[in-house]
């Protein structure tokens, strides 16, 4: 995944340097950019890989500049990992809703942020390798290897998280998992994140798939599961 290029959106210098460092010493392209508007202007311009979006930026903010960029078309499917200093459950829950892939709260280490990217990309990259076959509950196809899902033949668009998350539960119809379960399945050990993010994915989820979204069943008090067909 090397040569891959991102967009790194920061006000603050000293953090542009030091992720930027980091970053292109695991061979990847970074360009920066201090404010909202050439974070638009430049994710149309160059298309990156990977944008790594400060969230508290002058002017247009991070939500701001995640909602335009996710709402176009040319744009939309651009992995958008978010940086947050506030560490406030509703600016991750807003962010996730509007099709963010991930986030890192500040204060990070450099390592486990370049770790993250190194995921959303590996995610965002599946084609022919680890290949299985098709996924087909009722009238839902999910393939794995193409990163994609049907229903009736039609096919609905998720992010990366949401669809590790329904693969994750397809895999398993009838088991019942909990967030921490849930996310440590996707994500992998010790992720920070709140019952609130998890629940916000599996409500957009259950709203992209539309008659079948109550394939993905709420247990109450414990989590979720994939009703047994």
């Amino acid at each position: 995944m090397t040569d891959k290029k991102i967009l790194l959106v920061d006000d603050e210098e000293d953090i542009l340097n030091l992720v930027k460092y980091n970053l292109e010493r695991e061979g990847y392209r970074v360009e920066t950019v201090m404010t909202g508007e050439q974070a638009v202007r430049n994710a149309r311009e160059n298309m990156p890989d990977l944008i790594l979006l400060d969230l508290m930026l002058p002017g247009m903010d991070g939500l701001d500049v995640c909602r335009i960029l996710k709402n176009d078309k040319g744009t939309g499917s651009i992995p958008i990992v978010m940086l947050t200093a506030k560490g406030e459950d509703s600016d991750i829950v807003t962010g996730l809703e509007l099709g963010a892939d991930d986030y890192v709260t500040k204060p990070f280490s450099p390592r486990i942020l370049v770790a993250r990217v190194k995921a959303v990309l590996r995610r965002d990259c599946r084609t022919e390798e680890g290949k299985s076959p098709l996924l087909k509950i009722g009238s839902l196809e999910i393939d794995s290897a193409r990163h994609r899902v049907s229903v009736d033949g039609e096919r609905t668009d998720l992010t990366a998280t949401e669809f590790d998350i329904l693969y994750y539960l397809a895999r398993r119809p009838g088991w019942v998992f909990t967030r921490s379960q849930i996310i440590n399945g996707v994500k992998g050990d010790d992720y920070p994140v709140t019952d609130r993010s998890v629940d916000v994915q599996i409500l957009n989820l259950r709203k992209k798939l539309g008659e079948v979204g109550d394939y993905v069943e709420t247990v109450r008090g414990v989590g979720y599961r994939f009703k047994e067909l």
